[in-house]
């Protein structure tokens, strides 16, 4: 009886199986996420609201009262300094903002609206990047030089310097755009605004892609064959960048996190009193001498999501595409 051979997509995973760095850092960033999504579950465990201001709390530790803002012991002495780390959960384990709110409950609740939008954002620029590739690669003629030329205005500006002026001009009045109206603290503008701007960066290697793939055999035999061009691009060329696309994710999810985290920090992203990993940093720039934690603790968190990001796409790419050239910089 012949032995029954495993398909190219079970190859592969079994591959990416194999990768020990990537599942250690696939399982890092899992613990993060399920971290983060237990944010509510936490601040209620806890007792504490991490968006509204405690001043004159007074928590208990070792059966004594301890205020949550210490008097300043300092120069003068005025002025109020926060509690530190008590390394107890569900006791202002991480210490006090400057605020007198709870580190570790914003810290959770920051992390989810992090991952949110870089999560979102990564689906919205792939979505857009992916048609835009699509059909500039598959037409061609002025299509494509329309398309491209778009997408060549976007490529011109440095990412971060777009992303700046694109938040500055809505953050203040937000988008609306006939019937669709966006407030300004709403978190749909950041994954908008981030989405945008990474949108060359997807549709310029797909289209890449789909350009080799409109002068192979098989589609040249299905337009001889009258197969309409939606379903060409449906059936026979978008099941054959699947694996770039997924290669994609978890490096563009990267990239968004970390660009979310600068314009949260420049008070251009996420706006109070929501938080972010960036918002909190920069709450924590006047405490760095004090409370360095309040400001360590987010920037950590940035860096080992994204490392564990960037490792796990790595050993992805490897598995899905070993032969692949997709680059998310410039060459």
């Amino acid at each position: 009886m012949p032995r029954k051979t495993r398909g190219p997509w079970a190859v592969a995973f079994a591959k990416l199986a194999t990768d020990r760095a990537a599942m250690a850092s696939l399982a890092v960033f899992l613990i993060i996420v399920l971290a983060c999504f237990s944010a509510p579950l936490y601040a209620k465990w806890a007792g504490t609201d991490p968006f509204a201001s405690t001043l004159d709390a007074v928590i208990q530790i070792d059966g004594a009262d301890v205020p949550v803002m210490e008097q300043s012991t300092e120069g003068l002495g005025l002025g109020y300094t926060p509690i530190g780390p008590t390394w107890r959960l569900g006791n202002y384990f991480l210490g006090a903002d400057s605020q007198g709110r709870d580190v570790m409950a914003r810290l959770l609740y920051g992390g989810l609206n992090s991952l949110l939008i870089s999560g979102a954002a990564t689906i919205f620029t792939l979505i857009v990047g992916t048609m835009a590739g699509l059909i500039a690669g598959y037409f061609g003629g002025i299509t494509d030089t329309v398309l491209s030329r778009l997408l060549d205005v976007l490529w011109a500006f440095p990412i971060y310097l777009l992303a700046i002026s694109l938040s500055i001009v809505t953050i203040a009045q937000g988008i609306a755009i006939g019937p669709i109206e966006i407030q300004s603290g709403s978190l749909w503008l950041p994954i908008i605004i981030i989405g945008i701007v990474y949108i060359p960066y997807v549709a310029r290697p797909i289209r890449g892609q789909v350009l080799a793939l409109r002068h192979s055999e098989f589609v040249f035999a299905a337009i001889n064959l009258g197969v309409p061009g939606w379903r060409i691009l449906w059936r026979d060329i978008l099941p054959n960048i699947t694996t770039t696309l997924i290669v994609f994710v978890p490096l563009m999810m990267a990239l968004n996190m970390l660009t979310e985290s600068a314009l949260s920090f420049l008070s251009i992203g996420v706006q109070p009193p929501a938080a972010s990993w960036g918002t909190i940093i920069q709450d924590g720039q006047a405490l760095l001498y004090t409370r360095p934690l309040v400001a360590l603790v987010p920037g950590l968190a940035i860096a080992l999501s994204v490392m564990a990001l960037n490792v796990f796409g790595d050993g992805l790419r490897d598995a899905l595409d070993p032969r692949s050239k997709v680059r998310l910089g410039r060459d």
